[in-house]
């Protein structure tokens, strides 16, 4: 089959792989309909974060399944299913209280000696802890299919960080980070029924979504300027929920700054950089929290695919550019030089 791997920072190729097959009674092996690039992808793509020539990438896909193994009972051939970033057994102590992307027998898709996502098809290990059925007739319905793509990744992590920062009902929330899961983020607070949502980003097109995803106000200002007019914003108080999506030192800053006495952050930008922006003093004491982490997504998808089959709420806008199999090296380009937000793969 053909799959997308990584040579060395900026050498992503579409390759001809070996074909996934069964390893274990508790595998599946799914025909991938939908893919994606993650902007945690770039890090591997800038040299930023370590991988061995010839390793497969992509976490982020939906598809149907061609064959399970002899111990699966929840899934059967032909069965259109989305698949959580991380795969997880489903009956460990982590996964029982919901922490999937702890399990003590998960993984991490594209990891040493496993399939990645951006190809043809894939190998699922814990196929029945993993994998989450969708209604079979979302595959003829291209829009619902794109949509139901986030819920293997950005949804869902845009979902945990606006739990950990407390948005609810009547609260003002602050997103920090225009990129996919931000927006997200913003659809997640909209969603859990915050009154005021104020979206940082400087980037029309994306802040254009963020109104569309719920954001009521937006600060094309960064560092201590933001600051400043999210504080005016909201009386000198800030935010009571802050949503963090970005990872570096001086958005982690941003964050605490503009946090409301009392308040929390939470935080889903993987953490990059010199340092982390924490003054501990200063939260301390505010009263701040901080909260976050690995999003455990495969635990959320129940809660939001509903949701998405009903059209309450629809990601889809934040994938601006498709490609085929043969156009990720492209994609990833696009997505690093920033001409794109996210990029949908349709092998």
């Amino acid at each position: 089959m053909r799959a997308t791997v990584i040579h060395a920072p900026h050498d992503i190729r579409v390759e001809e792989v070996p074909d996934p097959k069964i390893q274990l009674p508790t595998d599946a092996v799914l025909r991938v309909l939908r893919a994606c690039i993650c902007g945690s992808d770039l890090w591997a793509y800038r040299g930023e974060a370590a991988r061995q020539p010839g390793q497969r990438i992509g976490h982020e896909f939906l598809g149907v399944i061609e064959e399970t193994g002899s111990a699966v009972s929840g899934f059967a051939a032909g069965d259109l299913v989305v698949a959580p970033f991380m795969w997880s057994d489903g009956v460990c102590d982590f996964c029982s209280e919901g922490l999937t992307t702890s399990c003590e027998h998960g993984g991490f898709w594209g990891s040493v000696g496993s399939d990645g996502g951006q190809g043809e098809a894939v190998r699922v290990p814990h196929a029945d802890g993993t994998l989450v059925k969708l209604p079979a007739e979302a595959a003829s319905d291209d829009h619902l299919l794109t949509a139901l793509l986030t819920l293997s990744d950005v949804m869902g992590t845009g979902h945990h960080a606006a739990l950990g920062a407390g948005a609810r009902p009547g609260a003002t929330v602050a997103v920090v980070g225009d990129g996919a899961v931000g927006l997200c983020g913003v659809l997640a607070a909209k969603r859990l029924g915050a009154e005021r949502i104020i979206a940082l980003g400087r980037h029309q097109v994306r802040t254009d979504i963020a109104r569309r995803f719920g954001a009521t106000d937006v600060v094309a200002e960064r560092g201590e300027a933001a600051v400043a007019v999210v504080r005016e914003l909201t009386g000198g108080q800030g935010a009571h929920a802050v949503i963090e999506a970005v990872g570096t030192e001086q958005s982690m800053r941003t964050a605490v700054e503009i946090t409301r006495d009392g308040g929390a952050i939470g935080f889903v930008g993987v953490p990059h950089g010199s340092g982390t922006g924490l003054d501990l003093g200063v939260m301390f004491d505010r009263n701040i929290a901080l909260r976050g982490g690995v999003a455990p997504v495969r635990t959320y998808i129940p809660q939001l695919l509903p949701d998405i089959l009903d059209g309450r709420i629809d990601p889809s806008p934040v994938f601006d550019l498709t490609v085929g199999l043969e156009g990720v090296p492209d994609g990833y380009k696009a997505m690093d030089e920033r001409t794109a937000l996210k990029v949908l793969v349709q092998p």
